[in-house]
């Protein structure tokens, strides 16, 4: 008869490509398996960009997956899978390129997602699913993929490895004598954003109530660089742009030691929560509650249910979990009186 530590996985394979926000939601997973599998041979097959963010995990075997390679992507990853064989793949991403890129991995057991959030044929490619829960934020269900190997839920617990180089360079962007508001503006789609004006009064605000530095970060990616810089020209007082300027590496440092970061639905607010900081979330086109900042659930200012209504004729109950309000005008449901107010909030808890 099997004993109970031999049927346990020794080899484990991840995947998770992207985006940044749910590859964040990854990491307690891996710490959790480091901890209840002491010596357990991980490999977590990534995004090229995400790599660029948890790529030096400890104990981790990170294979890139260059999603622009097209086949040759596809190649790459078959030639690194040729002879090996791993005790369990963690599934982890539905779209169709994450499936394709399943059928390479040789694992014996093979967790995936629940009937209800499998798509473009996920099905396909595993043999165990996790068990569905009505209603459950992104990071839970991700963190329920150790339970159909035998093994506890992963706690919410992050370790995102950083440098010296990287807090100097985060302090030497913070004030040290005032409150440091870091905005992250922009999400990958752009009808998650709130507009530029709003941030701009936000950022007014922060700075004549308050007194504090306002730092505007982003991507090196054009439409961001135009965005914070429209939100630069849009306030009376001065902000600190470093859009473009900053690795993720040291975005992750800045926010570890800011006070206060404020986004809409993206990845950087993710990054936030990681490292306890608490996130001034701005939310109408998704749901907070599922894909939302979880340490900091409180801190969001929540239009969805509104937006839902409006532009679907459906409630929060009667919608599918998970579903978008990403209409025109949805974000404009928040309003700048909603945030200064949240932001109100938060000063009176922490000042």
């Amino acid at each position: 008869m099997k004993r109970y530590e031999d049927a346990l996985p020794k080899s484990i394979c991840i995947l998770r490509l992207s985006a940044i926000g749910d590859v964040t939601h990854v990491i307690p997973v891996v710490l959790s398996l480091q901890e209840q599998l002491p010596g357990v041979q991980i490999t977590w097959v990534i995004g090229k960009i995400e790599a660029k963010l948890i790529g030096d995990l400890p104990g981790v075997e990170f294979i890139i997956f260059d999603k622009k390679a097209g086949r040759q992507g596809y190649a790459d990853l078959r030639q690194q899978m040729k002879g090996r064989k791993f005790d369990a793949l963690l599934h982890m991403q539905v779209a169709l390129r994450a499936n394709l890129a399943a059928a390479l991995i040789p694992a014996k057991i093979r967790v995936g997602y629940d009937k209800a959030r499998s798509k473009d044929l996920h099905s396909l490619f595993i043999n165990k699913r996790i068990v569905p829960v009505p209603q459950q934020h992104v990071r839970d269900c991700l963190a329920s993929f150790l339970e159909p190997l035998g093994l506890k839920a992963a706690p919410p617990r992050w370790h995102i490895p950083l440098s010296e180089a990287d807090h100097e360079f985060a302090r030497s962007h913070l004030a040290a004598d005032r409150k440091n508001l870091v905005i992250s503006p922009c999400a990958s789609h752009t009808l998650r954003n709130w507009p530029a004006d709003r941030y701009a009064q936000l950022a007014d605000y922060a700075i004549e109530a308050y007194g504090m530095k306002v730092i505007l970060v982003g991507s090196p990616a054009p439409f961001e660089a135009e965005y914070c810089t429209a939100i630069e020209g849009a306030m009376k007082h001065k902000a600190h742009n470093i859009c473009g300027k900053d690795t993720l590496k040291q975005l992750t440092a800045l926010m570890t030691e800011a006070d206060l970061v404020v986004a809409p639905d993206t990845g950087p607010a993710h990054i936030a929560s990681s490292v306890n900081t608490d996130v001034l979330g701005v939310f109408a086109a998704s749901n907070p509650n599922r894909s939302g900042p979880y340490n900091s659930l409180k801190w969001c200012v929540n239009r969805y249910p509104e937006a839902l209504q409006k532009f679907t004729g459906k409630s929060v109950e009667e919608a599918r979990w998970g579903a978008k309000a990403e209409f025109e005008g949805a974000m404009e449901m928040v309003s700048v009186k909603d945030a200064t107010e949240m932001l109100d909030r938060w000063m009176a808890e922490n000042n």
